[in-house]
């Protein structure tokens, strides 16, 4: 996928799940941490809620991170990683 979803732009860490995934619950409560230390936006999208195409593209990768628009990471969100992305 060359580019960025429209909705990863919302809020400058977004991620994207699915309800019941505990692999998501766990990434939201690193990026609630590490956003509300830095004072950076956040966002929480869907699967179910996102277009088809980009559906097929992240349905066997979630959590997905994006920052600042551009996909971070997949699977499992590092604090360390998320804030060096953040500038913190």
């Amino acid at each position: 996928m060359t580019r960025s979803p429209e909705w990863a732009g919302r809020a400058r860490v977004v991620m994207l799940g699915k309800p019941e995934c505990h692999l998501c619950e766990d990434a939201w409560g690193t990026i609630e941490r590490v956003t509300g230390e830095l004072g950076e936006s956040r966002a929480r999208e869907w699967l179910d809620d996102v277009g088809e195409a980009d559906r097929e593209e992240y349905w066997d990768k979630v959590p997905v991170t994006f920052v600042d628009g551009r996909r971070h990471d997949f699977w499992r969100v590092g604090e360390d990683r998320l804030r060096a992305a953040l500038g913190g």
